[in-house]
């Protein structure tokens, strides 16, 4: 069913993935009149509402045919992954032997033949952690979808030589550019919300399951068991507060049980990809919000975050120079095709939380 007599005046952009139509609608059908609302219905593709100052828009896409994807590639990648993070996972069990920073593979080197029954021992570090790498990876995945937009299944990176949790996390690619801030909004925070909601449930039973070590005992805080050595990791506001609620509260070390670390690796990824930077979630957010002011304020957050590298944790410096080179040199965010288009409400009070997730899952000094 045409749309045309609906509207006052519509404009179609065309891109490789999709076509975009930016319609004003009739002041008569702007309710949605029943015969608009039944033509919706009708429309073959995904579509939204914008209010503004002219009266309200319609924003309707259709989606072009695309090539299959490479799927088997995808499945590879997340078996080479779960893998080596359950052999991590072994490592924090103590089921498998801890041999320095390259201890994955060298561990791997030197499993014996009962290799299988410590690998097993890993999943309980395992299997919550690909779960919430993979809740945020489909979050982005199903949300970019949902709007028409041409995105991958999620790459997932195994690193059993690099990594002492056996990945450097997962992505997905966004092969086009974006409707307007609203579909960026979207796309970026879903990942880390999606995150988020597994991740939680995992830290707060996996800190019940830790070990309190007795007051008397040298450390406190959160402690890291990697075969004889014993590694202190930070704390953000949140873990504080779940401590806090549990039942003999956050004084003394606790030892983490694997569980645990894993909701606290969750958190951790979760916060990294809400740095408000480049094209990360953050960024994504900040953009969304802010676009004319971005560009300025992700320089003072990056300058922030290499001074606080500078005096606490080296991995922030890293990671100022990591984000410089996945940008390209710019901090500054890409532009989508209707920037004017603002927030509706429910989107700035997103924009808000992504905020309030960043700072309760941030940690001055990790490890």
């Amino acid at each position: 069913m045409s749309l045309t007599r609906y509207l006052v005046w519509a404009r179609t952009t065309a891109l490789p993935d999709r076509e975009v139509v930016d319609a004003l609608v009739d002041p008569a059908h702007a309710g949605p009149s029943p015969e608009l609302a039944q033509a919706l219905a009708d429309w073959n593709g995904p579509y939204y509402w914008a209010d503004q100052s002219d009266g309200r828009h319609l924003v309707l896409t259709w989606v072009r045919p695309r090539p299959a994807e490479r799927w088997w590639l995808h499945a590879v990648l997340f078996a080479a992954t779960f893998f080596s993070i359950t052999v991590a996972g072994a490592i924090l069990t103590g089921r498998l032997p801890y041999r320095g920073f390259l201890g994955l593979f060298d561990s791997l080197m030197h499993a014996g033949p009962r290799f299988w029954d410590a690998w097993l021992s890993g999943l309980s570090f395992s299997v919550p952690l690909v779960a919430i790498l993979l809740a945020h990876e489909l979050g982005h995945y199903v949300t970019a979808r949902r709007h028409g937009v041409n995105a991958s299944p999620p790459f997932f990176i195994p690193a059993p030589v690099i990594s002492i949790i056996g990945t450097l996390g997962a992505f997905i690619r966004i092969r086009t550019v974006l409707t307007d801030r609203r579909q960026l909004l979207d796309i970026g925070v879903m990942g880390p919300f999606a995150g988020f909601v597994v991740a939680l449930p995992v830290l707060v039973l996996g800190l019940a399951w830790s070990t309190p070590l007795p007051l008397t005992q040298p450390g406190a805080g959160l402690l890291l068991n990697l075969g004889p050595d014993v590694v202190p990791i930070g704390s953000s506001l949140l873990t504080m507060l779940v401590r806090d609620l549990m039942p003999g509260g956050a004084g003394g070390g606790l030892a983490l049980h694997p569980l645990a670390f894993a909701g606290w690796i969750g958190m951790f990824m979760t916060m990294l990809n809400l740095l408000p930077l480049a094209q990360l979630d953050g960024g994504h957010a900040l953009y969304a919000a802010l676009p004319r002011a971005q560009g300025r304020l992700a320089l003072v957050f990056w300058v922030a975050l290499a001074v606080l590298g500078w005096f606490t944790w080296q991995g922030w410096l890293m990671w100022a120079v990591f984000i410089v080179v996945l940008s390209r040199g710019r901090l500054a965010h890409p532009p989508v095709l209707d920037v004017e288009r603002g927030l509706p409400r429910s989107r700035q009070a997103m924009a808000l939380a992504a905020l309030i997730l960043f700072i309760l899952t941030f940690v001055p000094r990790p490890f």
